[in-house]
């Protein structure tokens, strides 16, 4: 994992594509010091154009090529569905340049990124999940065999900006990444949901039940990420004898709560698989 830090040093990085994730690392550069002149943006859509030159203060284009042309980082943040074609209109700036691309779309693999750029290029794919918007999420990142050292040092700059990063040398792994991490925000939130639920039911008032809800889980999480104590012990340590936990973790095991979150991640890792096949 890496610290949270960012260079002032970072060359020219052209983010394709301006929505919420590419905000998300843009707000973490700059806060961490660089300069609002290393950033270019590309983002075809006017309004939210304007709120990116406005609220950052860098440098945006309507179209690709004009933001992608003279950057040494390219930062590929569009839909997967759309990644080909944008990929297809910088082939041959990526071509003349050799720049290092960046991607974050979810199923859409650094040989298709690389094939679509015309062959050659240094690829670093990338799985953030949605609290990076908050700094506080975490990144897979996977580098192709083009990639150098300085330009890995680059993409890890450029995401340890919005949380944590994890290296991963086996890009087959990256399906997994994705649903562990990458999907998860969205499993904790579905806990939520149903915590708040069950103490409603109990009784609670829809503000006592969400209040509860989030602070445990957020304390909860804030005793995992302390130390190295393994959760198992942390669930041991609370867990009395034939008390009130014990009750609902018996519960949670006979209804197979440890099958259903590997079924469900499982699931995921599948469907990330499928996305990069369609996509080819």
């Amino acid at each position: 994992m890496s610290p949270h830090n960012a260079s002032p040093s970072l060359p020219i990085v052209a983010f394709i594509g301006g929505g919420n994730m590419a905000r998300s690392l843009i707000g973490g550069l700059l806060q961490a010091g660089a300069s609002p002149a290393q950033v270019r943006v590309a983002e075809p859509v006017p309004a939210l154009r304007e709120a990116l030159a406005s609220d950052f203060g860098v440098q945006v284009f309507p179209d690709a090529a004009t933001a992608a042309t003279g950057a040494d980082v390219w930062v590929l943040a569009v839909k997967p569905q759309v990644m080909r074609d944008v990929c297809a209109t910088l082939a041959p700036i990526a071509q003349g340049q050799q720049p290092l691309a960046v991607s974050i779309a979810a199923g859409i693999t650094s040989a298709q990124i690389d094939h679509w750029l015309g062959g050659g290029i240094a690829v670093v794919r990338c799985m953030p999940n949605t609290p990076a918007l908050l700094g506080a999420g975490v990144t897979g990142l996977y580098a192709n065999a083009a990639v150098n050292p300085a330009q890995r040092d680059i993409a890890q700059t450029l995401l340890s900006s919005a949380g944590e990063t994890v290296w991963i040398d086996d890009e087959a792994l990256m399906d997994a990444v994705t649903a562990v991490s990458g999907s998860g925000p969205a499993y904790v939130f579905l806990l939520a949901e149903a915590l708040q639920a069950a103490g409603e039911a109990q009784g609670l008032s829809p503000a006592a039940a969400r209040t509860l809800t989030i602070e445990t889980l957020l304390g909860a999480s804030r005793m995992l990420a302390a130390d190295d104590t393994p959760a198992a012990e942390l669930r041991r340590r609370v867990t009395s004898p034939n008390g009130t936990t014990q009750a609902a973790i018996e519960s949670f095991e006979r209804d197979g709560f440890r099958d259903i979150v590997a079924r469900a991640v499982h699931a995921a890792r599948v469907r990330g698989a499928e996305l990069a096949a369609a996509n080819d």
